[in-house]
């Protein structure tokens, strides 16, 4: 069995939130985490997009960075990222292998007394990446909710929590305050917590949760500067990525402060000169014009709805596939008054609702829309361009990421904002 092999079967076992694995992995290979610095970033949604916006800021400024992220498009050394460029298969199959080695060892000292998961070992494998490469400093995506996710065994400068919303619920919890709990739990003592524009009871939760371990908390929204920017147009669209852009910048006026200078024009790179794909993506496809984006729970979905309202894209044909343990109410609700008609399509994947299901869902759920079932996505793309001369593919990023990866290889392109 090849390393890549060996670290896909470990899907099997699913999810397991605790940092005794990964401490046992992390210390048979020397701690590959202690051989950078880091800035670490939790939230619902927009951490992805706060992730490449500060890893661009702080690329800008001149140091050679690492980004981690989760999970990938179309192949897994998507997830880890040097200098904003991911990493060749061989340099993570080395890489893999070595993390396996030291799997073995701290299994058979005892170290290790259970089988790590495919979180786990993916993400010992970016540490040691990123001590190979000898980066200045790596930008971490939390993978889920913080307090024991695998990332969570960094010592970082600052970290980040960019939103709180419903998702992930069986893990985090059913209330907002519940899952803030959870994503507050990568706050450090004396390490600058930055937020981004919360709710009511998770910003109060947060606030709490930093006030008792000892984490300087800095809302990016009332963060004084005396910094002057000039009139800039984000990188990445959508009126939310505003918000994720406040984050963005204080993060990276805080590293400025704390850490080492960074130039108000690395900032203004950062949120201008960014690329995170499959977030409101436009394809040129021969039939026609394809948006996709990984809107995969309601708040994705909702900033979704508001970039096709603010756009004046609507109505639009839908073309959609969402994993059986999300909330579809909650996500189809903010689409159907974008929707001209919703296209169900499916993915390979254990979690996912068929396309014959999450159709007749959707019939109940929008009755006013006309809905088809085409299992093959490429096929639901077609037949939703056949019929309009622009559609979105959104619903999970499962579907968003090989989809894309098969368009482009088969000559879509992409387009300007």
């Amino acid at each position: 069995m090849t390393p890549l092999e060996r670290l896909f079967a470990l899907e099997q076992f699913g999810i397991k939130l605790g940092l005794d694995n990964i401490r046992a992995i992390l210390a048979a290979l020397g701690n590959p985490e202690r051989a950078w610095r880091s800035v670490h970033i939790a939230g619902t949604n927009g951490k992805g997009s706060v992730a490449a916006m500060v890893e661009r800021g702080l690329r800008a400024a001149g140091l050679k960075t690492g980004r981690y992220t989760s999970p990938h498009l179309d192949v897994i050394e998507e997830r880890v990222a040097i200098n904003g460029e991911h990493v060749d298969r061989e340099t993570f199959t080395a890489a893999t292998a070595l993390v396996f080695d030291a799997v073995d060892r701290a299994t058979r000292d005892g170290t290790l007394t259970v089988v790590p998961t495919f979180f786990e070992v993916s993400t010992a494998v970016a540490f040691e990446i990123f001590r190979q490469a000898k980066v200045d400093v790596a930008v971490v995506e939390v993978g889920l909710g913080g307090r024991f996710d695998a990332t969570n065994v960094l010592s970082p400068d600052i970290t980040a929590i960019t939103s709180i919303a419903f998702d992930h619920e069986r893990h985090l919890g059913a209330t907002l305050s519940q899952i803030a709990f959870e994503k507050a739990g990568i706050a450090k003592p004396g390490t600058p917590l930055v937020t981004g524009q919360l709710p009511g009871e998770a910003a109060r939760r947060i606030a709490a949760v930093a006030a008792a371990v000892g984490a300087p908390l800095i809302d990016a929204h009332a963060t004084a500067t005396n910094r002057v920017y000039p009139p800039l147009k984000l990188a990445l669209a959508g009126r939310h990525q505003l918000e994720n852009a406040a984050v963005a910048k204080a993060i990276l006026e805080t590293w400025s402060a704390r850490v080492s200078f960074v130039p108000t024009a690395a900032i203004v790179t950062a949120l201008a000169d960014c690329r995170w794909p499959a977030r409101l993506e436009w394809l040129r496809l021969p039939g026609g014009a394809l948006l996709l984006d990984a809107a995969h729970n309601p708040a994705g979905a909702s900033a979704l709805a508001a970039y096709l309202a603010d756009e004046h894209l609507a109505p639009i044909p839908i073309v959609l596939a969402v994993m059986a343990d999300k909330d579809l109410a909650g996500m189809v609700q903010p689409l159907v008054p974008m929707a001209s008609s919703f296209i169900a399509t499916t993915v390979p994947h254990s979690r996912a609702r068929t396309a014959d299901g999450l159709a007749a869902a959707l019939r109940e759920l929008a009755p006013a829309r006309t809905v088809e079932a085409v299992p093959d996505p490429e096929a639901a793309v077609a037949h939703a361009l056949a019929r309009a001369d622009r559609a979105v593919a959104a619903g999970s990023i499962y579907l968003i990421g090989p989809l894309r990866a098969k368009l482009l290889a088969g000559g879509a392109t992409a387009m300007g904002r």
